[in-house]
């Protein structure tokens, strides 16, 4: 089977359903993103109020300027209402969580296959900053904490 080069990075490897709340609003704000800022903090605003919307569409856009800037490669994108993930949009929402998360090491090692060395480090850190917000506004939209593993409910 040929790969199709006109695929690379677009290629569906998920659906918006399936991916946890903060990756999903990862995946959202790289789509509203390449919509300009104001597209990205509307899309923001009812979960993090205005002030939050323009921290994280601050911080989200560092993680997308040093990437555009600096990128190995430009990110492919979905459509804004399409349901598929792409590989980049999953490897981009993904490393922006881990970075949240305070895994540091692990959100610096995915950084690499975006950027070059040097960048490891700031890219990590306002991927961070960008994570905390979209974490929170992925609890916010609803979808809430994952299901406790046992049946018991206080």
């Amino acid at each position: 089977m040929k790969h199709d080069r006109d695929m690379v990075g677009a290629f569906p490897v998920s659906a918006m359903d399936r991916l946890p709340a903060g990756e999903a609003m990862a995946v959202r704000c790289l789509r509203a993103w390449s919509e300009g800022p104001v597209a990205m903090e509307s899309l923001l605003v009812p979960a993090l109020g205005p002030r939050g919307a323009r921290s994280c569409a601050q911080a989200f856009g560092e993680v997308m300027g040093m990437v555009q800037r600096h990128g190995r490669r430009a990110l492919m994108r979905h459509g804004a209402n399409c349901r598929c993930v792409g590989s980049d949009e999953a490897i981009l929402a993904h490393f922006v969580m881990v970075a949240a998360t305070g895994e540091r090491e692990d959100a610096m090692l995915i950084a690499s296959l975006l950027v070059e060395g040097p960048l490891l480090m700031p890219l990590s850190e306002a991927a961070r900053m960008a994570g905390l917000y979209l974490y929170q506004a992925g609890l916010r939209q609803g979808r809430g904490f994952a299901e406790p593993a046992s049946a018991t409910r206080h």
